[in-house]
């Protein structure tokens, strides 16, 4: 089926526990009838403004707001603004959020929140770039916790106490399985421990999250096979990435040149020229 001339869509199935499905759409105009969805809909517009109708009341969703629609309760929706509509949707399964927070997000749907509304736009990016699957988890787990906090009325921002042996526990069980990867709900299960409250006890005891201690490991791991020799190709899936350009983006984040550039290093083709000491008085 031809889309309007003035419609763009994107939609897919991210492999991340929690999330349904991703949706980025852009209308100049476009009218949505009375329907449900069976998941959560969290909404964030990036440009216009979106009118619509939930629980027999009129609401407006705009690029200040974050917008919660729970499932089964029907709404509709128009775009409100002259220059269209773009928004991107996550469709959240009810393991993220229980049916006992409906009630409080059908009374109040649209949240005014920077921080969640940023939290929630980096999730995006991420998925849209096919990006590492512990960090999306990190960042989803932390979301559903304030949304969760901002529909049962409690403290956004939580007090964590440092607990030193349970961060590093969770620092060897990424070290073991720097490649491969771990799953959050995975090392949640094996530590103990609740997802959100392992995220915070790691970033309190080494001053960042699980998922950019990973890519930092992976990368390093990366330097050591691309010094020995092996093409920039095989290094990438070796050390945990999913294709040479996903190690490019990180390695030049950290390392500041190409995998390839630092590959070169190993053959001695951009080394540099001795410096020699002068000799002491």
């Amino acid at each position: 089926m031809r889309l309007p001339s003035d419609t763009t869509v994107a939609a897919w199935q991210p492999p991340v526990a929690g999330i349904i499905e991703v949706f980025h759409a852009e209308y100049a105009r476009h009218e949505y009838p009375v329907h449900t969805h069976d998941a959560w809909t969290l909404l964030i517009i990036d440009g216009g403004a979106v009118r619509y109708q939930l629980d027999h009341r009129e609401h407006t969703a705009c690029g200040a707001t974050i917008t919660l629609l729970p499932p089964y309760l029907p709404h509709d929706g128009r775009v409100a603004a002259p220059e269209g509509l773009r928004k991107r949707v996550l469709y959240l399964d009810r393991t993220l959020l229980d049916d006992t927070l409906v009630g409080p997000a059908a009374g109040h749907p649209d949240l005014r929140d920077p921080l969640l509304r940023t939290r929630v736009g980096q999730l995006h990016d991420l998925l849209a770039e096919g990006g590492e699957t512990l960090e999306a988890h990190c960042r989803l787990a932390l979301i559903g916790e304030r949304l969760r906090a901002h529909l049962g009325g409690g403290s956004t921002e939580p007090r964590v106490r440092r607990e030193p042996g349970l961060a590093r526990r969770l620092r060897e069980l990424l070290d073991e399985h720097t490649a491969e990867g771990v799953r959050l709900d995975e090392a949640a299960d094996l530590l103990q421990a609740h997802p959100v409250h392992l995220i915070r006890a790691f970033r309190r005891e080494y001053g960042l999250p699980p998922h950019r201690y990973l890519t930092g490991r992976r990368v390093e791991h990366a330097r050591r096979l691309l010094l020995a020799g092996i093409p920039p190709a095989d290094v990438a899936t070796a050390a945990g990435f999913y294709d040479q350009s996903h190690l490019c983006r990180h390695f030049k984040q950290l390392v500041g040149v190409s995998p390839a550039y630092f590959a070169r290093l190993s053959h001695g083709v951009t080394r540099p020229r001795p410096r020699r000491t002068p000799p002491a008085d």
